[in-house]
């Protein structure tokens, strides 16, 4: 039995299924226990409340709607000190653990399950079950990761348990709240942290060139290969490749990362051999979790090989006792770049800014912040210096007052694309209607602004 002191319990009414996940899951935990009724659940919970549950959702034969198991959730959630509840489903109830995850489930998986994932899903549980201590510090002063309420806290604790293995880590997300942040705050938690974080917007690669992006090439394998180059694995090599926006990656494309990952090494384009690769991979995606597990979308066997470890970073919705820290700070960040003198906001827009929906998250707030520091009049910050008005972004940025000087080009370019993906909550597609140009043409501008 393994010395962890940690308690499983697996609520299957399938005993072939629970005996084989107990067996699995003894080499984690001090005790695992099975129950085939869920009628003996409260009786159960008298002998105290596991760390982890594995939820089947349904239990009396014919049932296939998953009333039973949503229901079981509700009441283990419930609980004064409630476990983390893992569901399990199969691939075709994939949007039933969608609805699961929204009602405080952490996690799911597939069945049949392969025993890897099943260990390492419940080992990230009790990963997670065990950082409430750590849970409790505040962020440090140079933490990138700023705020202090009770997610982000919980984010980084998390970061600190998983950053030092070697498990691949899948960073899910709303645009604009910080995926690679996170991922760079796992590789500085990691043993790799000497070595190379290299970033790859995957949404943003050609599909007829990124074979020789992600692999390198050898000179003349192409009409335009004047030289050998090495690829992004190649680049990384003993640190840490961060693949941005992998959800955007063809099925195509992604059958040929799948290779590399599995084989754990590259073959340059016009090579005769294959390279051998040691990078860990973190990916991140804005893909809500139904069109992920979608196979039409994402091919599950890679995304089981991306996701060992899932890391969800809150909405700022989600975290909006960390408004008013965020504010002061990009907004001194902003005075000091651009020159600027100290102002404070005024009361109201400041109840305003920490009541707003931030759908474009930080990265909208932080661009509210500097707009304000250009475009504010001396004394206090109001609302329309954000660029909110009653509550909505406006695209174009509007001119100072009579006499003063018009913005750059550039930053009104920045302002327009910014509020773009503002006011479309992230959709590459709809912010480029909005700005009038191809999507292509919204990845080149952004990379541009580093938006």
């Amino acid at each position: 039995m393994a010395d962890n002191p940690a308690r499983i319990l697996i609520l299957d009414d399938d005993a072939d299924v629970a005996y084989a996940a107990q067996l699995v899951l003894r080499r984690c935990a001090g005790k695992v226990a099975t129950l085939a009724d869920p009628r003996q659940l409260a009786r159960h919970l008298l002998g105290g409340v596991p760390d982890v549950v594995l939820l089947d959702f349904n239990f009396t034969p014919g049932r296939t709607d998953g009333a039973e198991g949503l229901a079981l959730l509700d009441q283990l959630r419930a609980l004064p000190e409630p476990p983390l509840v893992i569901v399990m489903t199969a691939y075709a109830d994939v949007a039933l653990a969608v609805e699961a995850m929204k009602r405080g489930a952490s996690d799911f998986l597939t069945k049949p399950w392969d025993n890897a994932r099943l260990l390492a899903v419940v080992e990230g549980a009790l990963a997670q079950r065990g950082m409430q201590a750590a849970a409790a510090a505040p962020a440090a002063a140079n933490d990138p990761l700023m705020g202090d309420s009770l997610p982000m806290r919980q984010l980084r604790a998390l970061i600190a348990s998983v950053g030092p293995t070697q498990a691949n880590v899948m960073v899910l997300g709303e645009n604009g709240v910080g995926k690679e942040l996170a991922a760079r705050a796992i590789h500085l938690a990691s043993r790799r942290a000497a070595g190379q974080f290299l970033a790859v917007d995957m949404g943003s690669l050609p599909e007829a060139t990124l074979e020789s992006e992600l692999f390198g090439h050898r000179k003349g394998s192409f009409t335009d290969a004047r030289s050998d180059r090495a690829g992004r694995f190649q680049a990384a090599s003993g640190g840490t490749l961060f693949l941005d926006e992998i959800g955007n990656l063809p099925l195509a494309a992604q059958s040929k990362l799948l290779t590399a990952l599995e084989r754990r090494e590259v073959t340059p384009l016009g090579a005769d051999r294959p390279q051998a690769i040691d990078v860990r991979i973190v990916s991140a995606t804005n893909l809500d979790e139904a069109r992920l597990y979608d196979a039409q979308v994402f091919r599950p066997d890679l995304l089981f090989r991306l996701n060992t470890i899932v890391l969800r970073v809150p909405p700022l919705r989600e975290r909006r006792d960390d408004i008013p820290a965020l504010l002061r700070h990009y907004l001194a960040h902003y005075r000091e770049l651009y020159g600027k003198a100290p102002g404070t906001i005024a009361p109201e827009a400041f109840d305003a800014l920490c009541a707003h929906h931030w759908p474009g998250n930080v990265r909208a707030l932080r661009h509210a912040c500097e707009r304000a520091v250009i475009l504010g009049q001396p004394g206090a910050y109001g609302l329309a210096d954000f660029g909110l008005h009653g509550g909505a972004p406006a695209i174009v940025a509007r001119p100072r007052a009579a006499g003063a000087d018009m913005l750059a080009l550039d930053t009104l370019e920045r302002d327009a694309v910014a509020a773009a993906m503002t006011q479309a909550r992230g959709n590459i597609s709809h912010a480029a209607i909005l700005l009038g140009i191809s999507r292509a043409a919204l990845y080149r501008k952004r990379s541009k602004h580093g938006l």
